[in-house]
């Protein structure tokens, strides 16, 4: 299965979870042996592969087990600063958002009677 926006929370968990086990048994691990190297619970490891919620750090620390972290830097590729974003910056980096703006409103009010 492709995960892809239209997935809800729960069935990416769950893909990613199956992910997690054909990789161990690929590599013949058990997941004792995958908890033991990743420093967690075999239990946790368990709630991942079953497609449970869990942090972060857990995730990644299972990955490097699986030698699977290269797959990480695909996940959120790091950015690129476009160079006429560099110019109009002047080489600093934006640490802020913008935000979205409001339209302006023209200068008179709109009311019901406005219409030609």
């Amino acid at each position: 299965m492709k995960i892809d926006t239209p997935l809800t929370d729960e069935a990416i968990l769950a893909e990613l979870g199956s992910r997690i086990t054909s990789r161990r048994l690929e590599l013949q691990l058990t997941q004792a042996a995958v908890a033991e190297q990743a420093g967690i619970a075999k239990r946790t490891l368990e709630r991942m592969e079953a497609g449970e919620t869990s942090q972060l750090v857990t995730l990644i620390r299972v990955l490097r087990v699986l030698d699977a972290t290269a797959g990480l830097d695909t996940l959120l590729p790091a950015p690129e600063a476009r160079p006429m974003d560099l110019l109009k910056r002047k080489g600093k980096v934006r640490k802020r958002a913008s935000g979205r703006r409001a339209a302006k409103p023209s200068g008179k009010p709109w009311s019901w009677n406005d219409e030609p």
